[in-house]
């Protein structure tokens, strides 16, 4: 081979970065393909590159018969002497050939083609390589042009697909934008290599958000949940992993600094960015922002089925636009959510079931007896993470609940908010019904209350027990109701 050659297959290395290896194989199976093209088959084709690739020879390896029958694959044992002395019979023997001389024109179009074909493979191998490992990042490419809707970015050494559902219907392009897209799949074709790019892909929004917000990108800031109705709106749910960093404060920046830099890269399209919280009450409230919640019931915990209630002015925006502000909402938090006014709350067989519910919890009236309810984690429909918050701080009983309450004591609890409380204490006057003194003294037994009446047409004066508030007379020692001691003194 020629050292001009050689200095081009230098060349090809180094431009198109393809191993010595990969380049050995390509010469040794196009110069195959050629001695097939001339002589039928290359089984006894052998070829020999030099180390530095300067040099290439090229033989044919022959047996040595007495009586020729294939002249390609056999040789006379009289010609071989000529080649060599000690040639005998059954020996195989290589005979050196000239490409110049001994391949025809279409004898080398096939070598020429066999080499391309095989030149192209590896270089597609070689992009498929590098650009799976690049499944689920940014690239940036530029408008080349465009086909049925299906944009065709140039990517440098190869060309990106942007198809239509991977577009937003706020952009539009022309020739030479510069388009940044997601990866999000590389496969092989026929005709090359395909990177399939997406600008609608909720990770675009992820990908960009790593690259404006720090907190994201040092995992101070967790992103849980992206949705997105892209060109529209996209819903973003995410957490701190520090007491002292808000997780929406981090992402919106200084005077939005941050959130308007996404914005712009997305076009403008609206993002709502909440706060992730475990309780799914909390977190259904949030994800219907920027709608105002007044509470969320519950209806089915295994079919995750919830119910939203709102102020008549905040139903439309809790809805949306043709529904897709709560229909975002349902995906974010994987509930399926029907939002109503307090009105059609009130109205509602879901509201008379919780009122039923409770009368049966609470209610000690008709033949049945029914276990007191004293503590907050019995209450229907307590958040049972702030029932077990109170009663690790001593407050167990809905009494002791109201007492802290009243006297501010619940403020200091550290884990729970004014939300939190204000949820419990809602709970406890719409369902809880404190007994009074009179109603303590009706549950006298009737001998009690015999024994009172007699006491009391008697004109015999009567106290009330300061432990119970049962009827009781100057001459008791003990209540007959509660058993507390009495002891009475003259002012």
């Amino acid at each position: 081979m020629s050292s001009d050659m050689s200095e081009a297959i230098r060349q090809l290395i180094q431009e198109k970065g393809y191993s010595e290896d990969s380049v050995r194989s390509t010469i040794e199976n196009a110069i195959k393909a050629a001695y097939k093209r001339k002589f039928g088959t290359s089984d006894n084709c052998v070829v020999q590159i030099n180390d530095d690739m300067s040099d290439v020879s090229v033989y044919s390896r022959k047996v040595i018969v007495d009586g020729v029958y294939d002249p390609v694959t056999e040789i006379e044992l009289e010609d071989a002497k000529q080649m060599s002395d000690e040639c005998e019979l059954g020996d195989e023997i290589d005979i050196l050939i000239d490409p110049k001389t001994d391949f025809g024109r279409s004898d080398v179009q096939t070598g020429k083609q066999t080499a391309h074909q095989s030149l192209t493979e590896i270089q597609k191998d070689s992009l498929y390589a590098e650009y799976k490992d690049k499944v689920g990042e940014i690239i940036i490419g530029y408008y080349q042009r465009e086909k049925n809707g299906t944009i065709y970015v140039d990517l440098g050494k190869v060309e990106g697909i942007l198809p239509k559902k991977g577009q937003s219907d706020r952009e539009v392009y022309h020739k030479n934008d510069r388009i940044k897209a997601l990866i999000t799949e590389v496969k092989k074709a026929t005709n090359g290599l395909q990177i399939i790019l997406s600008r609608t892909d909720p990770e675009f929004v992820r990908n960009i958000l790593e690259l404006e917000v720090p907190e994201i990108y040092d995992k101070t800031v967790e992103i849980h949940n992206i949705v997105r109705e892209a060109g529209y709106r996209t819903k973003i749910a995410v957490s701190s992993h520090r007491e002292d960093v808000d997780p929406v404060g981090a992402c919106v920046g200084l005077k939005g600094v941050r959130i308007k830099a996404v914005i712009s890269e997305l076009e403008g399209e609206k993002i709502d960015i909440l706060k992730y919280d475990p309780d799914p009450r909390v977190f259904i409230k949030n994800a219907l922002s920027p709608a105002e919640v007044a509470g969320v019931v519950i209806l089915d915990e295994e079919k995750r089925q919830a119910l939203a209630v709102v102020q008549e002015n905040q139903f439309s925006l809790a809805i949306g636009k043709q529904g897709l502000n709560v229909r975002l909402a349902n995906r974010l938090t994987d509930w399926s959510i029907d939002v109503k006014t307090e009105e059609q709350y009130a109205n509602s067989d879901e509201a008379n079931e919780s009122w039923e519910t409770a009368q049966k919890l609470f209610s000690d009236e008709g033949d049945a007896e029914y276990d007191e309810i004293s503590s907050i984690k019995e209450l229907p429909g307590v958040d049972q993470r702030v029932a077990e918050v109170l009663a690790g701080n001593g407050i167990e009983g809905i009494e002791a609940f109201v007492e802290a309450e009243q006297n501010g004591a619940l403020a200091n609890i550290e884990g729970l908010s004014a939300e939190d409380i204000a949820a419990v204490s809602d709970i406890i006057s719409n369902y809880v019904e404190f007994v009074d003194d009179e109603e303590t003294a009706a549950e006298e037994t009737p001998a009690e209350q015999s024994e009172t009446a007699e006491n009391a047409e008697e004109g015999e004066e009567y106290y009330e027990c300061p432990e119970c508030g049962a009827r009781i007379t100057l001459d008791m020692t003990t209540c007959p109701n509660c058993g507390v001691g009495l002891s009475f003194e003259e002012e």
